[in-house]
């Protein structure tokens, strides 16, 4: 059973599934949050009378869920016919070659191995950098970069890119059991860096999908819980990482649902990956691993190591924590409150673990949940922040921490306008690597209407790991566990 300090004692959760318009618009005028059905909340919480501003973000909360609840369908439906579209042109070798395939009636169907995802279809690059080598201050960063933009692709795909492209071990790729949702909605890979020394594994957690509305969902969903000792969490990203149904994080799994295709119990994300961690560690004494993940992949990999932390009372999990070398995250969300924060950096330092938080120009998803005295999101560590000139800084956070600032509409567009015209710009230095695929240019286009959207894609990220400019990057390595709200000196 799990004890009182593996439990989520104190929670707000909100059941949009639930809420009626006329409660939600009761919510705005009346502070007793009690009475709404809709949210769930401890006894300890009490689901205590609430501020109009507090009571605004729910119902907001609630508005943008609803709509990726009626929009699940359309999504999933549209998202299926733009993939395959997007893979038909690049198997047919473009647009105009796909007009003349079809007119010939040789059109060329797309096979597991040249099928990529919507954000593969953004960037299609599956090479790692001939220029950077183990050793070298940018390898962890761009090898996790690389691994985390592969993990949004199929099972087939990413283990020949690993095999064949990179020379590594291929692990596994899972499916993981969202206890909550009640069906997969999490994945994840692991390979084993066998070029590196010593040997480095590399634990990479999938992100957003566009078209997937439950993780939209999961993004949009402003529910928390809070552990002793850990802090106030979103209770969206735990949940995902395989939190417990009775909102525990056990030391051992305890729910044993079964997966009636495989007759087998059914796998939570945090539970199975440690599993497959000891197994690994313990045939090679030597290694290390690392976590990585972009947008919600980057979430999943900060709560991970966060949980494993809160287990390190146990033995064989502080071995564990002692072997985990580094975080990398890629436009990561904010995960917890500055209880978090604090629980987190004292952990990290205690044992050595750097924590490498990429941020792209204004990319919006770093930028949310709110910073502020409502919400009580917190970023910890500091930012390693990089302008669309690909010039990093080390900040203590990224500019305009919380995205929707009126005074950084206009400047956010300039910006985008610049993106695009760097894209027709960047190749012609930089070498054709850096071509840019006609749909990432389109989505640059929709930037300037949202910019931030075209900032988030993994094409910026790929890139700054490779080209970008970071003053002293191993002597930040080695400072970023240590800061706690002043500068790096």
């Amino acid at each position: 059973m799990a004890s009182k300090e593996h439990v989520c004692h104190n929670y707000v959760f909100l059941k949009p599934e639930e809420a009626s318009f006329i409660e939600l618009i009761r919510l705005l005028f009346s502070s007793d949050v009690e009475k709404r059905s809709f949210i769930n909340c401890s006894e300890e919480e009490g689901c205590k009378r609430r501020k109009l501003e507090r009571r605004w973000l729910i119902f907001v909360s609630i508005v943008v869920q609803w709509m990726f609840l009626f929009f699940r369908t359309p999504m999933a439906r549209t998202g299926g016919t733009v993939n395959k579209f997007l893979n038909l042109v690049a198997s047919n070798g473009g647009l105009f070659a796909l007009f003349k395939m079809w007119l010939k009636g040789k059109v060329a169907k797309a096979d597991s191995l040249s099928t990529r995802s919507v954000l593969g279809n953004l960037d299609r690059r599956v090479e790692l950098d001939d220029n950077i080598k183990p050793g070298n201050t940018r390898y962890k960063g761009a090898l996790s970069m690389m691994a985390a933009k592969m993990s949004y692709e199929n099972q087939v795909l990413i283990k020949t890119i690993v095999t064949d492209h990179w020379k590594m071990k291929f692990v596994g790729f899972y499916n993981f059991w969202n206890g909550y949702q009640r069906r997969d909605s999490t994945q994840a890979f692991l390979f084993q860096d066998t070029t590196s020394d010593p040997n480095l594994i590399v634990v990479a957690f999938r992100g957003t999908n566009p078209f997937d509305a439950d993780a939209w969902r999961t993004d949009f969903d402003i529910s928390w819980c809070e552990f002793a000792g850990l802090g106030k969490t979103h209770s969206g990203f735990m949940k995902a990482l395989g939190m417990q149904p009775n909102r525990s994080w056990p030391l051992e799994q305890e729910t044993q649902e079964v997966n009636a295709a495989e007759q087998l119990p059914h796998q939570f994300a945090y539970y199975k990956i440690r599993k497959i961690l000891m197994d690994l560690m313990q045939e090679n004494k030597n290694a290390k691993f690392i976590l990585t993940g972009h947008s919600l992949g980057g979430a999943l990999a900060v709560l991970f190591a966060a949980v494993l932390a809160m287990h390190d009372y146990e033995e064989k999990y502080a071995w564990l924590m002692g072997r985990l070398e580094g975080v990398y995250t890629f436009g990561q969300p904010r995960v917890g409150d500055e209880n978090f924060a604090v629980f987190m950096r004292e952990k990290l330092k205690n044992y050595g673990v750097k924590y490498m938080r990429y941020v792209y120009s204004n990319d919006m998803v770093p930028r949310i949940p709110y910073d502020d005295k409502t919400l009580l999101f917190k970023h910890f560590g500091p930012s390693l922040y990089f302008s669309s000139c690909y010039k990093g800084k080390v900040l203590e956070e990224e500019p305009n921490k919380n995205y929707f600032n009126v005074f950084w509409f206009i400047p956010k567009c300039l910006n985008a306008l610049w993106e695009l015209i760097r894209s027709f710009i960047l190749p012609l230095i930089r070498g054709a690597e850096y071509k840019e695929s006609w749909f990432m240019r389109m989505l640059r286009v929709v930037g300037l209407v949202i910019p931030g959207l075209a900032a988030h894609a993994p094409q910026d990220y790929v890139n700054i790991t490779r080209l970008g400019s970071l003053p002293s990057l191993a002597h930040v390595q080695k400072r970023i566990p240590l800061v706690n709200n002043s500068k790096v000196d």
